[in-house]
């Protein structure tokens, strides 16, 4: 019998507007189409589509929009655009692609416990027929022009925020850059918090992890983060980090991504093959978190599958993401029982919604 699986984490629209993929193939028609592409290093590899969710029993996710703003002066590498403005625009043409979605009858917004329950009820009684449910998440808030954007997004749907991705931010510091949150990032927690808005804590650099803890009052949860300890990077969270996030009653998503989960990676040279990364090294951290929790209370998947990386930066026995069924042996074998396996698989992340929506 398949298991339940919620997904903390994936860039469905990113993949579907700058990949040019239609989610409604199948993975292996998207493959195909890619073949003969080379623009980006993951053609041809993706895992990822609205039908391999529902092969794989993935009836809710936190889908993201995504935009990062560059200042001239930033030198980080990577997609990003010139002005908050053209940022926001890339977002709102993310929503307008989950939205055509819904209207389509692939997917569904969750966005508060009524709409929460009523579909997981109707996921429950005909999986097959059920749009794939999914809550708003922004990575990065550098799109977020003013606070009377937020509360449009907000309306749209927005239900949780990473305040910074990679490098600088106009309200956080992200992965690679260093310094806390400032004035702006304070007011926008406290927006977020008089919204009601899920803090991300993922991607937050040290110091404006520890500062957006200390000032924000409302719920915290770390979509798509790994485990410091078992692979040293200051893109994983330290044990301290991860006990104070447990504390505030957040989950913890694992992440996906290969050079997340082998301390020995070596980005553009290593495989999963010869550094032999598998669902064992995701099984791995989950299991660091429950033990720094004495429970199974605060793990969680969030994948981060295609998020700008197939086949050849994912674990070797990962095909397709509904092979995230294989968690729930792999977990049994370790010894984690079944309202274990049930938590870290689905029930801590609906847990958590139930509690910030109620």
């Amino acid at each position: 019998m398949e298991r339940f699986i919620v997904d903390g984490h994936l860039d469905l629209a990113m993949n579907a507007l700058e990949w040019n993929r239609d989610l409604r193939w199948t993975v292996a028609e998207i493959r195909a189409w890619e073949a003969e592409m080379k623009d980006k290093p993951d053609r041809g590899n993706g895992t990822v589509s609205l039908d391999s969710l529902r092969n794989g029993n993935m009836g809710l996710v936190v889908a993201t929009q995504i935009a990062r703003f560059t200042k001239k002066n930033n030198k980080l590498p990577g997609a990003s655009w010139n002005s908050p403005h053209q940022a926001w625009a890339q977002t709102q043409g993310q929503l307008a692609w989950y939205q055509a979605m819904e209207y389509d009858g692939k997917m569904r917004q969750v966005n508060d416990k009524e709409t929460l329950e009523d579909h997981l009820n109707q996921w429950s009684q005909d999986a097959q027929q059920t749009p794939i449910g999914y809550v708003l998440s922004l990575e990065g808030a550098d799109s977020i022009v003013s606070f009377d954007h937020l509360e449009q997004a907000y309306s749209n749907g927005l239900r949780a925020i990473g305040p910074a991705h990679y490098g600088p931010g106009t309200y956080a510091q992200g992965t690679d850059a260093t310094g806390g949150i400032g004035p702006l990032g304070k007011e926008l927690l406290d927006k977020m918090h008089a919204l009601n808005i899920i803090l991300d804590a993922t991607h937050l650099c040290d110091e404006s992890f520890w500062e957006s803890l200390t000032h924000f009052k409302g719920a915290v949860w770390a979509s798509h983060s790994n485990c410091r300890a078992l692979v040293p990077d200051h893109r994983q969270f330290s044990d301290d980090q991860l006990k104070a996030l447990i504390e505030r009653g957040a989950v913890i998503g694992t992440a996906f991504d290969a050079w997340m989960l082998s301390p020995h990676w070596t980005r553009g040279a290593s495989t999963p093959e010869g550094e032999n990364v598998s669902l064992q090294d995701v099984v791995k951290h989950i299991d660091h978190v429950c033990q720094l929790a004495g429970n199974s209370l605060y793990a969680g998947i969030g994948s981060d599958l295609d998020g700008a990386f197939g086949r050849e930066q994912s674990p070797r026995d990962v095909d397709t993401i509904a092979d995230l069924q294989k968690i729930a042996e792999i977990l049994k074998q370790k010894g984690y029982q079944d309202q274990d396996i049930e938590n870290i698989l689905s029930g801590n992340w609906m847990r958590f919604l139930r509690n910030v929506w109620t």
